[in-house]
């Protein structure tokens, strides 16, 4: 006896108490047997396999004392977030179980700037990292969750109003960077996209007065689409 003619029997039942709970357990049964018949007739699209992404992002620049020191500034003279864009294209190669292994590089630009204090003047910051990447992804087509971790260099430019730019700011030191995020694709193409990352800065070069730039770390958030 199928599950949909069981249904219409335990239907006709006519005590209350007995029907509802009668037709509940007839709907689960026809939910699980009619939803590997679906899915094996309309199996979920595979991760990739090319993802170009675009987000803004949310960096939050540290006040550490020696890298204002680095640029001789006062730890308070250091901008505190910013604002900037990323950008990233990778392709999906390769299958290893539950995962996707992704390839790719992406960009990333970012701004920051404090305002002018008695006696301190004005401050700007300026981060561009370029970096290869490589993910593992756990879902489907449909979305997925991901972890990645990627290896380049970036320049760090701290410069004060009428200022002129010292060795740190002009330096491109290796960087690793680290994180994680997730797409959701709800149209076939595009997906909204989220990502948290940490930039771990390599120090910067001997400079003559004036301490190395340390080794730091950068904490950056985005959000933005995703296009397959």
């Amino acid at each position: 006896m199928s599950a949909g003619t069981a249904c219409r029997l335990l239907g006709d039942v006519k005590w209350p108490r007995v029907r509802l709970p009668a037709i509940l357990l007839c709907s689960v049964l026809i939910v699980l047997g009619s939803g590997p018949q679906a899915r094996a007739q309309d199996p979920p699209p595979a991760i990739g396999p090319v993802v170009v992404d675009l987000r803004g992002i949310l960096p939050k620049f540290t006040e550490d004392l020696a890298l204002a020191q680095s640029r001789g500034l006062a730890s308070s003279d250091l901008p505190g977030r910013g604002i900037g864009i990323e950008a990233g294209a990778h392709v999906y190669p390769l299958g290893l179980g539950v995962a996707t292994v992704g390839l790719g590089g992406q960009i990333t630009l970012v701004r920051s700037g404090s305002a002018a204090k008695e006696p301190s003047p004005a401050v700007t910051a300026r981060f561009t990292a370029l970096a290869s990447q490589i993910s593992l992804n756990f879902g489907t087509g449909d979305g997925w969750s991901y972890i990645s971790g990627g290896f380049g260099a970036s320049r760090w430019s701290i410069v004060p109003e009428g200022g002129e730019p010292r060795v740190a700011d002009e330096a491109w030191v290796r960087t690793f960077d680290y994180g994680g995020g997730a797409r959701w694709f709800r149209k076939p193409h595009v997906a909204f996209h989220i990502d948290v990352r940490v930039h771990a800065i390599d120090p910067g070069p001997v400079q003559v007065q004036l301490r190395r730039s340390p080794r730091t770390n950068l904490l950056i958030i985005g959000a933005g689409i995703s296009i397959k």
